[in-house]
């Protein structure tokens, strides 16, 4: 989808996390075109996980001709890039913080795997995202006596945050 608007302009350090993300697409000889840097924008903006539908509302107020099979398309990218996760009980997106901070290991090493925790809150559903090494050796650990071979795992955890816990 090519559009002649004016890209939204977005805050300094959502910028500098676009930035490292247009160095690991780069890296990896894939492109973050402007529509993509759009959406993963949008959702490093929100700092809250995002439906699919949110990001069409958030895109057509920018473009007004987004359509969901667009969005769709660009979450798919940006997933298969490690650039965003799906939180499955919430049915939403959020950007990888870990994956933005760092270089993510390369897809021709064996030994790489993507894992994720993350901790999501019943009552506010904030989610924060964690990478604890322990948690990935057990999970390695125990699929080693399978014989399986560990690729991608996520972890998702419901409780309390912090916050909402102090305020039961």
């Amino acid at each position: 989808m090519t559009t002649d608007a004016a890209p939204h302009l977005f805050s300094a350090s959502v910028e500098a996390l676009l930035a490292r993300a247009d160095e690991l697409c780069a890296q990896r000889h894939v492109r973050l075109t402007a529509l993509r840097r759009q959406i993963l924008g949008l959702m490093l903006e929100a700092n809250a996980p995002l439906g699919a539908y949110d990001l069409l509302q958030r895109l057509q107020a920018i473009q007004g001709n987004a359509a969901p099979p667009t969005v769709y398309r660009t979450l798919e990218f940006l997933m298969e890039f490690g650039l965003i996760h799906k939180i499955e009980r919430l049915s939403a997106f959020m950007p990888c913080t870990h994956t933005l901070g760092r270089a993510p290991c390369h897809e021709h090493d064996a030994d790489c795997v993507h894992a994720s925790q993350f901790l999501i809150c019943r009552n506010c559903s904030s989610v924060t995202e964690l990478e604890d090494s322990t948690i990935l050796a057990s999970i390695v650990a125990a699929s080693q006596k399978s014989g399986f071979r560990l690729q991608h795992t996520t972890v998702e955890v419901e409780g309390l945050c912090a916050k909402c816990a102090a305020l039961a």
